[in-house]
């Protein structure tokens, strides 16, 4: 590579850190890194010494195999540690601010983090259900979102790899990786320590030490804490929701007895214990009414001033998570090869409680209660060597094993009842009432009292248990062939196995929802009939008997044929009460007819053209697929295919209310066409790409407001195009932009949560996302520098949920979405959209000494929106959405030494 203009070591940093190819600038002691030869995992992204790095010269390693970021033929989006400090990163929720082919969204407690890379992702709110973007920490797979979102002290590097990657990473890298480098020991001694503290009362404390016990080992032990009040209030409690509250410990032992061998231990613990999230109602359908009649009194936010950051729950929403593990790496350079192991055991503890309905109503006791316990054992081997001048081999194999174990409880409240009271009311056109209910279905059963005050009372509900055990391993080798000194055919090849066992234990306490009321409506039609027949024949007690029905239907066929049709629609009337049936029976697993197994295999592979048509212009062309392992519906919503209905009713283990679903999702299997151009011109850079990339089998799970369904959708695509780009019109001034534009579809997904979705676009992907950025440097006389930093996000606006703005209406029988799909009055309700608009900055004075004092901005125009939209639960017609954080701004200081 050319030298730059301006100096073999130029001062300018570059804020915008998914422009990858820029973000080096300024940064000589920063090596921005995939993985490659002789580096700790083939599975995630691997470590390099900041040494690796000289001038211009960005190492990065994406493709196993030591190239500038100019040459990597793939498309790799690298922040820099320096640009995650400057844009007050804190984990890994506000990257993507920073590369807009990234979208990250929490969801209902601090566990719950979705990724999404090029509009395709999913996961987080199923410990069954793994996810489609894999994230690695020093190159240690982080198999769920509860394990991926601790602060780490020390960042060197995050890498984002666009499209799948399953042949060098491994399942669960259909839709690309997410990879955090941290920095090694240092045989020099050094540190640094950071204090912070803004609005909402927030302080971040961070600090390491590192350095050297002997000359070839090197330590290094970090820990931070990461506090702030809550963004909003809860008006019943008063507490604040959405905080922060986490801390983590760090130690890392770095022992180098000679050039060849390097062997990295590295230990953690972090632990969070928040009140999160926040969630308003947006919409306030006839079931909000009821809930905040003078019957109930429940208090919900005014859907105008749903961003008031104002909330009503009877109790807090909390969250505990622990998680911890301990990883070693070694590196062994034979001379004809080099041998890189990684071992890492890890475990993490998720606790949450949560008010389901998001009301100050108490129709949930003891709520939503989760509790989530999972280890996880990986194991990784790899090979690399050079057997010609132009030809370089990787081998390696990959194993890994996980379990899980998930309880949970959710029990009906004391205003339960009142409140069933009137969606019966309604439902029956005030007809029928719970007390009715329990009567007639006592009546009909020959028990009277049989079920007097026991539907929706206080305390019964449903208690669950699941454990999931996986066992993974996958063979992968690569092949790069230099056919001359700019060109290089690369070939990659892997094979994944993967198995999973799963076990339920699911118990309903609820009366309500163990009554057949299929067999109740063919008896109450019966009684009506008996009823009727007995009144005009005057039979005793007013019931007449099978033979006098028989008679009375011989000789009065016109009268008969009225009162059969008006007594069958009568009985039909208590099928619509299905609905308020909200914990039916659960059919276990194992069972007679269903083994609780799964056993999945694939081969994943690469094909890539790279060309370098001049030193600074360098093009590829490359096809790739991806592999997704089958997931699990470990909820209370798992049901049996329907293809098991016969098996289960002629082994007789149906229960009652019997209904199919799903109990898990098929593997997904992802491919994508790519081409790209990079090019480095000193003063200019600019990385383009645009593709074409589809997942069959997409793995859906989409909130109806009272479960979650598990499916596949037929196939999922998306055409795209990335740009990523750097000026540096004078040598103090960076100006970045990084821009994707999507144009996804569901070519085929007839089974959605919302009917036929066939060739309609999916939402939450915004066709446009772009990040603009500038950072100006002052340099003094005495070397301390001003630094001024600004960024601008923006993403188009699109429909954040499929089904909205309506709600689909299903046939209370067969499920079946009825004539006209939609319930009355809202197909015409505004669709629920999100824009962002999101501006940030800091302004840095880093002096000589290794002291830095700042301040900063995020979200500066407190640009409010809302993260996801759904269902509220229990309340149909209603829409409840997670907020999204306002304007924060604070002062900071570090020291380096």
């Amino acid at each position: 590579m050319k030298p730059h203009p301006y100096g073999a070591a130029p001062r300018l940093r570059v804020v915008l850190a998914s422009t990858a190819a820029v973000l080096a600038f300024g940064f000589p002691h920063v090596a921005l890194a995939g993985s490659f030869d002789g580096v700790p995992a083939a599975q995630g992204v691997a470590d390099q010494a900041a040494d690796q790095f000289d001038g211009n010269e960005i190492v990065v390693t994406a493709t196993k195999r030591e190239q500038t970021l100019q040459d990597v033929p793939i498309a790799v989006s690298v922040t820099s540690g320096e640009a995650i400090e400057r844009a007050h990163v804190r984990d890994l929720k506000d990257l993507s601010n920073l590369v807009p082919s990234l979208r990250i969204a929490d969801r209902q407690n601090s566990a719950t983090v979705n990724f999404f890379i090029r509009g395709f992702g999913n996961g987080a709110n199923n410990a069954g259900i793994e996810p489609s973007v894999g994230v690695f920490v020093d190159g240690v797979y982080r198999s769920r979102s509860a394990a991926q979102i601790a602060d780490l002290p020390d960042v060197e590097r995050v890498e984002v790899l666009r499209g799948p990657q399953s042949t060098l990473f491994g399942k669960n890298a259909s839709a690309g990786v997410i990879s955090i480098v941290t920095a090694k020991p240092k045989f020099d001694f050094g540190g640094n320590v950071e204090a912070s503290y803004g609005n909402y009362n927030a302080v971040v404390l961070k600090g390491l030490v590192t350095g050297p016990v002997t000359d070839t080992l090197a330590v290094s032990l970090g820990g931070g804490y990461n506090g702030r009040d809550g963004f909003a209030r809860n008006e019943i409690t008063g507490k604040g929701v959405s905080d922060r509250n986490r801390w983590f410990v760090r130690g890392q032992a770095l022992f180098e007895p000679s050039s060849d061998l390097s062997i990295r231990l590295i230990g953690d613990y972090s632990k969070i214990d928040e009140i999160c999230c926040t969630v308003v109602n947006v919409r306030a359908g006839p079931a909000t009414a009821l809930l905040t009649s003078p019957l109930i009194g429940g208090q919900v936010n005014a859907p105008a001033d749903a961003k008031r950051d104002r909330l009503y729950t009877n109790f807090d929403s909390t969250n505990g998570i622990a998680n911890y593990g301990v990883s070693g790496q070694v590196d062994y350079d034979l001379g004809a090869m080099k041998v890189t192991s990684i071992t890492a055991w890890r475990r993490t503890r998720s606790n949450s409680n949560f008010d389901s309905d998001y009301t100050s109503a108490d129709l949930l006791r003891g709520s939503n209660i989760g509790n989530v316990g999972q280890k996880t054992f990986t194991q990784e081997l790899r090979v690399t060597a050079r057997p010609t001048d132009n030809l370089d081999l990787l081998l390696g194999g990959f194993y890994y094993h996980e379990s899980i174990r998930q309880a949970a409880e959710l029990s009906w409240g004391t205003n339960a009842r009142a409140y069933a009271d009137g969606l019966v009311r309604s439902l029956s056109g005030n007809t029928q009432s719970i007390a009715g209910l329990e009567g007639l279905f006592g009546a009909l059963t020959g028990n009277p009292s049989r079920y007097t005050g026991q539907f929706f009372k206080a305390g019964p509900g449903m208690t669950e248990a699941y454990s999931l055990k996986n066992r993974n391993f996958s063979l992968f080798g690569q092949a790069d062939f230099h056919m001359t000194d700019r060109l290089t055919l690369t070939g990659g090849l892997a094979y994944t196995n993967d198995r999973k066992r799963f076990a339920t234990n699911v118990v309903s306490h609820d009366a309500f929802s163990g009554v057949d009321l299929a067999a109740m409506s063919v008896a109450a039609a019966n009684a009506g009939i008996a009823q009727a027949v007995g009144g005009l024949i005057g039979a005793p007690g007013g019931m007449a008997t099978p033979a006098q029905i028989a008679a009375f239907a011989a000789g009065n066929a016109a009268a008969y044929t009225q009162i059969q049709t008006a007594a069958t629609a009568a009985g039909q009337r208590l099928l619509a009460l299905r609905q308020l049936q909200f914990f039916p029976p659960f059919l276990n697993v194992p069972n007679a007819v269903e083994d609780g197994r799964t056993s999945d295999d694939k081969f994943t592979y690469t094909a890539r053209l790279a060309y370098d048509a001049t030193d600074t212009v360098n093009v590829y062309v490359s096809y790739a697929t991806g592999y997704k392992a089958s997931s699990i519906n470990l909820s209370r919503d798992s049901r049996p295919a329907a293809a098991d209905a016969a098996a289960i009713g002629a082994a007789g283990i149906a229960v009652v209310n019997q209904t199919y679903g799903s109990r898990s999702a098929l593997p997904e299997n992802s491919r994508v066409f790519e081409g790209g151009i990079k090019g480095n011109w000193g003063v200019v850079t600019a990385n383009f790409a645009v593709f074409h990339q589809a997942i069959k089998g997409f793995q859906s799970n989409v909130f109806t407001g009272t479960g979650f369904i598990l499916s596949n959708a037929g196939k999922q695509s998306v055409f795209g195009v990335e740009f990523e780009g750097t000026a540096r019109p004078i040598p103090a001034l960076t100006l970045g932009l990084a821009m994707t534009y999507l144009d996804p579809r569901y070519d085929s997904f007839v089974n959605s949560a919302f009917g036929d979705a066939s060739g309609r676009r999916p939402a939450d992907i915004p066709p446009i996302s772009a990040t603009f950025s500038g950072e100006y440097e002052h340099d003094f006389a005495n070397d301390d520098r001003l630094i001024l930093r600004g960024s601008y996000h923006y993403e188009s606006r699109v429909q954040i949920l499929e089904g909205l703005p309506a709600f689909i209406q299903r046939n209370p029988i067969t499920q079946a979405v009825l004539p006209g799909g939609y319930l009355p009055g809202l197909a015409a309700a505004r669709p629920y959209t999100r824009q962002v608009d999101e501006v940030d900055g800091s302004l840095t004075w880093a002096m000589r000494s290794g002291l830095e004092l700042s301040v900063w901005g995020r979200n500066l125009l407190d640009d409010r929106n809302f993260n996801g939209v759904f269902d509220s639960p229990a309340q149909q017609g209603s829409i409840s959405a997670y907020l999204s954080a306002p304007r924060t701004y604070g002062v900071g200081a570090r020291l380096r030494w």
